[in-house]
């Protein structure tokens, strides 16, 4: 029996003791004090009982079994996330719903379920989920418009979880997210603007030295790669509260509603 099974067991255990204590005739015989002292202690004991269950970590030998019902594998990433020198299991998962399989005029058939992380660290003789996010990146078949629709890369890189996503000729941005504070936290983003091979602009921002750094091409005459003269602007912000990969709902306003504010 797992140690979850254990504390299920003792749960209904001291469940059972209370029923008891309350509608046992032999124990009813006592002075009511003492009947609502064994109960009260019962009580407690359940009470710390269940907030124990809900902070333990979920276990599981397989890391997959940890994706919640009607999500797939889309993609498996390892690497050690929490220093411990075992590799853990990042998974981006993808939804199954049919009512999310559309037709489009021009492309065909197309699967608009959404995409999301289920984090596992190994802990040697299982894993345990350290991470789930199910629905936080759209899907890989959106419509881009005039161009395609940014591709999404996860990596595990020196320990940092790296969450990027390519724009062609656009250029990209990327989160850098390290697990700390029992969370995976946000520490740096990075955004290039480029006009085909040209950046016109590159903004970086280091969310533990609470610093900005603005790059801007101001040579106009500019027409190829390395030909571009950069400006360099510094600037600081303040942040009430580190941004957690666990709050982050849709990674697609996640930029105008968050990080816009701080650039600003």
């Amino acid at each position: 029996m797992d140690s979850q099974a254990r504390l299920h067991s003792w749960l209904k255990a001291l469940a059972m003791g209370i029923h008891l204590t309350h509608h046992s005739p032999f124990i009813e015989s006592y002075e009511n004090g003492v009947v609502m002292k064994k109960g009260l202690f019962l009580l407690l004991m359940l009470l710390q009982a269940q907030v124990l269950a809900e902070g333990a970590p979920l276990k599981a030998k397989d890391p997959l079994d940890f994706i919640p019902k009607g999500y797939v594998v889309f993609e498996k990433i390892e690497g050690d996330l929490n220093k411990d020198g075992q590799s853990d299991m990042v998974i981006v998962i993808k939804g199954t719903n049919k009512r999310n399989v559309i037709v489009d005029e021009y492309r065909g058939e197309l699967d608009r379920n959404r995409r999301g992380l289920i984090i596992a660290f190994n802990k040697g003789d299982h894993y345990e989920l350290a991470l789930d996010n199910p629905s936080c990146f759209s899907s890989e078949n959106e419509d881009g418009g005039v161009y395609f629709a940014p591709e999404l890369w996860v990596s595990v890189e020196k320990g940092i979880l790296q969450i990027h996503y390519g724009h062609g000729r656009y250029g990209y941005w990327s989160y850098k997210f390290r697990y700390q504070n029992v969370g995976f936290e946000l520490i740096g983003y990075d955004l290039s603007e480029n006009r085909g091979p040209l950046v016109e602009r590159v903004t970086s921002i280091n969310f533990s030295t609470k610093k900005i750094l603005i790059k801007e091409n101001i040579n106009q005459n500019a027409q190829e790669d390395g030909d571009e003269i950069f400006k360099e602007t510094w600037k600081r912000f303040t942040l009430p509260a580190p941004f957690t990969l666990k709050t982050v709902a849709d990674f697609d306003d996640f930029y105008y509603d968050k990080l816009y504010k701080i650039i600003l």
